[in-house]
This record gives structure tokens, sequence and C-alpha cells, in this order.
């Protein structure tokens, strides 16, 4: 089941998307789902005739996951970690499918990171990996855009890595899908510049997830970046960019100054 946010002449609502590729509805749910479950109201409209934002805003947190990807972790000259990598992103470094995003005027060198999402469906703690499927509400892509020059220097990357409008979600969350063996990619203007599959991550979704679970507790619409495969590269003003995941869909964002 494909559930986007949209927002049409009100304010966003949620909603099921269904059809094959370009004859596609979107059947407005009643409330949020994450807490008054699947409830659709009857009314539908064409995909094409309204606009999708970010498929979640996290109440609570973005939790990324650094160097998870070994060529990935090796053509930035580091080492792959022997644990999980885990950063902070706050909720505002969300946006959605099709917004543009601003390069902060703090950094000089910027790129791009297509990453499978992670969406939490239930407050959660502790969780053992035999039952991590529980507490998934789903997938969604995400670009981890990083401000590169900002994340060497500072030693800590909440600058580089949290800035407003650092995390494109989208475009819709997929609640249906095994992860263990996707394929994901990220064209840079039309170009293929990034194409891997999730079986090549360090640490796969359940061991992420319970591991995240024992520092933290994880609330509904917290989001998990599981990291990224090789080939990212340089992010300009004007760029245009896409990330697709096998059996999600893609995310596309320009980039201006």
């Amino acid at each position: 089941m494909r559930i986007a946010r949209f927002v049409t002449d009100s304010d966003p609502a949620y909603g099921v998307v269904t059809g094959e590729p370009g004859e596609e509805t979107i059947s407005q749910l009643a409330g949020d789902p994450f807490y008054q479950g699947i409830q659709e109201t009857g009314q539908t409209h064409k995909l094409e005739d309204v606009r999708l934002v970010a498929p979640i805003i996290p109440r609570s947190k973005l939790i990324g996951v650094g160097r998870n990807y070994v060529d990935h972790a090796k053509e930035l000259g580091n080492e792959v970690p022997t644990t999980p990598l885990l950063f902070l992103m706050p909720n505002t470094a969300v946006v959605g499918p099709n917004e543009p995003v601003t390069l902060p005027s703090f950094g000089q060198e910027f790129s791009y990171e297509v990453e499978l999402a992670v969406v939490i469906g239930r407050i959660c703690k502790d969780v053992p990996a035999d039952r991590v499927n529980e507490v998934i509400f789903g997938y969604t892509v995400a670009n981890d855009v990083t401000v590169r020059d900002v994340q060497r220097t500072d030693g800590q990357w909440a600058r580089a890595k949290g800035f407003d409008g650092s995390a494109p979600l989208g475009p819709w969350i997929e609640t249906e899908l095994e992860p263990d063996d996707l394929r994901i990619a990220g064209t840079l203007n039309g170009k293929t510049v990034q194409d891997g599959r999730t079986k090549d991550m360090v640490f796969d979704v359940t061991y992420l997830v319970s591991y995240i679970s024992q520092a933290m507790t994880l609330l509904p619409g917290d989001v998990i970046l599981t990291g990224t495969p090789a080939g990212v590269g340089p992010l300009r003003e004007g760029d245009t960019f896409t990330g697709e995941i096998e059996g999600i869909g893609s995310l596309t964002n320009t980039f201006r100054a």
C-alpha cells in the first residue's frame, strides 16, 4: 500500500495511491494513519491533480546511519564502521518531492546521497530482531544532502546534514516491501551516478532498527536513513537529482543557491 501526503487547495491530507504509472488516483484518508489507521473518506483525486508533499514530517526525529555501504565508505577514504555510525537530524530538514532545496551559504561543497528510509509505525524500545517488522510502518526514498566541507571541519554532522531542506523524502510510503535486496539508484541531471543494492548494506534494516531502539525510544513517524551506496558526487545550483528505489518509486528535487 502506498501512503502519500498531498495538498489541493486546503491543508495537507493523507491518501492511498493506487493505479498504474500515469493513471494513479489517490483516495483521501480521514485523519492520521499513524494514529487512526486507514480510514478512507470516499473522496478521490487523480494524482496529477494534487501536489505531493513529504509523506511524513517526523514528530520527533530523523536518525541517519553513516558509511553503511562498504564502497561508499572507501570512496570517501573512510574506514567501515564496526558498529552503526548514527547521527540525528531535526524534522525541519524534511522537504517533499519536487520541492527546491536551497544550498546553504555556509558551505562550498554539496553532495547527494540516495537512501532507503525506514518509517516507524509505533512507539517502541529495545526491539528484538525477530519483532522489528512489527514496528515498521513502511519505507520511502530519501536524499541525505550533505555539506561536505562542513562535515569535514565541524567534527560532527549536525550542520552538514541537518540544515533546512537537507532531507528530501518521498514520493510516498510503501507499507508492503521486503527491504533486503532492492535496487537503489540516483541520477544527476539525467545521468546515472549511483547504482547499488540494499543487500550491500553493512548493517541491514532489521539490525539497525533493533540497535537504534536500544539507545532511544522510537516514536510513530520517526525516520531512519539507512546509508547510501557508492557514487556520491557534487551538487551545484540548477542541478536536478532523482533517487529511485525498487518497489517504492522515485524522488526528484532541484537545487538552488
